[in-house]
């Protein structure tokens, strides 16, 4: 990007000053025009004897002067605008477009990582089962552990293909009034049977939404599974539902490191993350959250993040109340 920014200067720098250069040579020529127009007119009209007719024709030499600098002027600082205009959006597309092949890379290194870590982990545990006889217990743990495995996959799928039909505009939406109450008791214990870890619930009873319900229990799943990914394993992670006016909020707060002010917009960009992938710990796609703001964007409502006390960060969807 330096070596491009470097060469992309040079070359405007050299546009610009052939411009300037170009404008100082047709004023020169005008200059020169206008002296021979004066010499000529000298060698026709006598000042002396006809001042009147050479004083006049003097004010339309000078006229046709001022119209040609004008004139120069006026193309001269129109070129310019043009190629600044021009300049500035061709690096800002460029620009844009390393940014977007920059996340497309993160994209794929974070996918990559993604299918390795459960193909492995399935892998191992039907290799185990393979080679030793266990007892039924044991092999009741091994076989779950494949099937936790294989729903990550899952989810994983689900969202590259949810990403790829909602940007396509091939996805629509079934509105239908559900118990929103119901949806994130379901989800909450969901998460509750895979691990050990604390979940802490704060849902109100009873309370009605419109909107896709299979495509906004994805979007719990996914605020859930990002509050999993940066919450330290003994700490307890929140699961909310309040009335406020006409409108449901669900908030999922964790208690990770947090995320900077300048980030908060960000973080629903389609393959953004914070930090990059190979220095990053937490694993993930950069698809969950920009899934959560067009998934909740199509029902109606809106999602925003804010900061947790005394550390972490909550996740906020506001949807119409039915």
């Amino acid at each position: 990007m330096r070596f491009f920014t470097s060469i992309y200067v040079l070359i405007l720098a050299y546009i610009i000053a052939a411009l300037v250069f170009w404008e100082v040579s047709l004023q020169k020529q005008s200059g020169r025009i206008y002296a021979q127009e004066v010499t000529t007119l000298r060698n026709q009209v006598d000042s002396v004897r006809l001042p009147n007719i050479y004083k006049h024709e003097m004010n339309m030499l000078k006229q046709k002067l001022d119209s040609r600098t004008t004139q120069y002027i006026a193309e001269g600082a129109t070129f310019l605008i043009v190629i600044l205009i021009g300049a500035a959006v061709v690096y800002v597309s460029f620009s844009r477009r390393m940014l977007v092949s920059r996340q497309q890379n993160n994209f794929m290194l974070a996918v990559t990582h993604e299918l390795k870590s459960p193909i492995a982990a399935i892998k191992l545990n039907l290799q185990t089962l393979e080679k030793h006889q266990l007892d039924e217990e044991k092999r009741m743990l091994l076989i779950d552990r494949c099937i936790k495995e294989s729903n990550r996959l899952n989810d994983l799928c689900n969202n590259m293909l949810f990403a790829s039909q909602i940007e396509g505009r091939q996805y629509r939406p079934a509105m239908v009034t559900f118990s929103l109450s119901e949806m994130l008791e379901d989800v909450v214990e969901e998460f509750a049977g895979r691990s050990s870890r604390r979940y802490e619930e704060d849902i109100a009873e009873g309370c009605m939404v419109v909107g896709d319900a299979a495509m906004l229990r994805i979007a719990v799943n996914n605020l859930v599974e990002n509050a999993v990914k940066y919450t330290p394993p003994d700490m307890p992670i929140t699961v909310g539902l309040r009335r406020d006016l006409q409108s449901a909020v669900i908030s999922v707060a964790d208690n990770g490191p947090g995320i900077p002010d300048a980030e908060k917009k960000r973080v629903f960009n389609k393959f953004y993350r914070i930090g990059n992938e190979e220095s990053r710990k937490a694993k993930g796609t950069g698809l969950g959250l920009y899934l959560c703001s067009r998934i909740v964007a199509q029902s109606g409502g809106t999602i925003a993040v804010h900061d947790n006390a005394p550390s972490g960060a909550v996740f906020e969807i506001r949807l119409p109340a039915a």
